[in-house]
């Protein structure tokens, strides 16, 4: 289970702002490329499931540095507090990019995630063959943040995510002490003179929505 404190920054000012309050403690950036994988009926999504390819970018599109293949389901999220099932595993770069041109030879990986995806929903198979749905960009910069009381440190990841209909930006931070966790970022973006609000979809939900969704 993945647990996520996310809020939600209302538009770019705001995120400029956050992203010049933690330059200090800025760890790296990441380019994202995110894809989603289903059969024509969209059987996955009907079953509050997504597949994701992610593509680590580089310089070059057609090269990336590396990929992940994740399954997440059952996704709830409450007062800015996310909780989903997830399970990844890493996947070669070209073969990712290779299965984004041929979205069916997806289902043909010696994979863990794609026979769990089969067994449970019968997709990737001939009867049920993955198509690619499409996805978005994300640009990720991670920050190391150090407790006052000296009880350990955080990692903040504050994304500006790229649709095809809008950007939305969102501070987040896995833990497994949400609700300590959740004052803890509030009290940074209080301090930062940034607003903000309790994510109430996520990333994938806006995707298939097409459109920003609170």
């Amino acid at each position: 289970m993945e647990v996520e404190i996310k809020l939600r920054l209302p538009d770019a000012a705001a995120h400029r702002r956050l992203s010049a309050f933690l330059a200090p403690r800025l760890r790296r950036t990441h380019a994202q490329r995110n894809l989603f994988f289903d059969a024509a009926a969209r059987t996955l999504a009907a079953a509050t499931a997504a597949l994701r390819v992610r593509l680590y970018d580089g310089p070059d599109d057609r090269a990336p540095e590396r990929a992940v293949l994740a399954l997440k389901r059952r996704p709830r999220i409450d007062a800015g507090v996310s909780r989903v099932e997830e399970v990844e595993e890493p996947l070669d770069p070209a073969l990712a990019l290779a299965c984004a041109d041929d979205p069916a030879r997806l289902g043909g990986l010696d994979s863990p995630i794609i026979r769990l995806v089969a067994a449970e929903y019968g997709v990737g198979g001939d009867a049920a063959p993955f198509i690619c749905l499409g996805g978005f960009r994300n640009t990720r910069a991670v920050y190391d943040y150090e407790l006052e009381d000296g009880g350990g440190g955080l990692v903040l990841e504050l994304d500006e995510t790229r649709f095809d209909f809008g950007t939305s930006y969102e501070l987040e931070c896995e833990t497994a002490e949400p609700d300590r966790v959740k004052e803890v970022l509030e009290s940074l973006l209080t301090v930062a003179g940034v607003p903000y609000e309790y994510s109430r979809s996520n990333k994938f939900a806006c995707f298939m929505a097409g459109k920003l969704l609170p």
